[in-house]
């Protein structure tokens, strides 16, 4: 594992992040009766994902902030995967598109349990009292 200062720096933050841009940019040929609906849902869910990874960085001076943080990023990559599913299901998206995606959530979803699950490795250490 390499040094990691910035949320930034965090390949599942990276991949994420890359996923989000492509759903912005198929999610722009849905239909305008899905604006306020399946394309919002999912524009929203993909780039929250982001957002909970970086706010579990912010939080790992307390590991179960951290973990909480990262439960919500799951969170939204499960419901982005979800609406992946209507996506397709409605022909908005072709089979090649809705694999490729769901694959890439999948292993985001992956990168996350593991960060999740070794939060330790990606916390500080409570402060110990030194006058006991």
């Amino acid at each position: 594992m390499t040094f990691v200062k910035f949320h930034k720096d965090l390949v599942v933050y990276q991949k994420a992040f890359s996923a989000a841009m492509e759903i912005y940019t198929v999610s722009k040929k849905f239909p305008q009766e899905e604006k306020y609906s399946l394309t919002d849902q999912i524009r929203r869910s993909s780039r929250s994902v982001n957002a909970n990874i970086t706010e579990a960085w912010r939080k790992r001076r307390y590991e179960k902030s951290f973990i909480s943080k990262l439960n919500d990023a799951d969170g939204e990559a499960a419901e982005t995967q979800n609406w992946l599913d209507f996506a397709f299901a409605c022909a908005y998206i072709d089979e090649n598109t809705y694999l490729d995606l769901y694959k890439k959530y999948d292993e985001i979803l992956g990168m996350i349990v593991s960060m999740t699950v070794n939060a330790k490795k990606w916390t500080f250490s409570e402060p110990k009292n030194l006058n006991p």
